[in-house]
């Protein structure tokens, strides 16, 4: 008796624990339908091309070939990443900041951020080395195009008090970089999930050898510089 009683016991324990697993597999079955309706993306035509990128091969390149006169269609200048810079002093104490800054910057490049990190120790400002006091993001190919089609068309002209950007922050070496003060012009960024208004670094790199050129690639974009009063006057 004492033996089927332990028997009976057993096929009970052996019966629930395999409709636990029932359970369960219906349960992780269901959770992963539900991820998968949110993680549905539309695919992109195999002849995709972005608008600006477009323009460059049918308009813009043509126009620096007869304005340069290039002998060589490998000369003429084009575009070849963008990057997105955040700084801040207080991330490396602001877990929550740094969690924020980051959740941005993937919104707007479509991209995951690098961390940076402080390289040297400055005890003036209580720095050590390797503290993280920014994050920096680099755009190429369709996403670089894509980024700044958005940047001319719709964040640029949300910025407050906008007069156009001057047109002497190049490097010498055809690279333009300009500063923005506010985060939130970026459409994608909600205002009430924002923790500390900050400012961004943009630069964008090209492959032309003088300003001259990289200036007359941008403007061929539509990029909208301030213009001077001796070109207002001609105009």
């Amino acid at each position: 008796m004492a033996d089927k009683n332990k028997k009976d016991a057993q096929g009970a324990k052996n019966a629930k624990g395999a409709k636990g697993a029932k359970g369960s597999k219906k349960s992780g079955a269901s959770k992963g339908k539900g991820k998968g309706k949110v993680a549905k993306s539309i695919p992109l035509p195999a002849d995709y091309q972005p608008r600006l990128k477009k323009m460059y091969t049918e308009r813009v390149s043509g126009e620096l070939e007869k304005q340069f006169e290039y002998k060589n269609k490998m000369l003429i200048p084009s575009l070849q990443k963008i990057v997105l810079n955040v700084g801040d002093g207080t991330l490396h104490s602001d877990s929550k900041l740094a969690e924020s800054i980051l959740q941005e910057m993937t919104t707007v490049s479509g991209q995951k951020p690098v961390l940076t990190r402080a390289r040297l120790s400055i005890s003036n400002f209580k720095l050590r080395q390797g503290m993280v006091v920014g994050c920096r993001v680099t755009l190429r190919s369709r996403i670089m195009y894509e980024f700044l089609d958005r940047l001319i068309s719709i964040i640029i002209p949300r910025i407050r008090d906008f007069r156009g950007l001057s047109d002497k922050s190049f490097d010498g070496r055809g690279n333009y970089s300009f500063g923005v003060k506010e985060q939130i012009i970026f459409p994608e960024i909600d205002y009430d999930k924002v923790v500390k208004i900050h400012g961004m670094d943009i630069t964008i790199c090209t492959s032309a050898s003088t300003d001259e050129e990289a200036l007359a690639l941008l403007s061929g974009f539509g990029f909208p510089f301030r213009r001077r009063a001796d070109e207002i006057e001609a105009a």
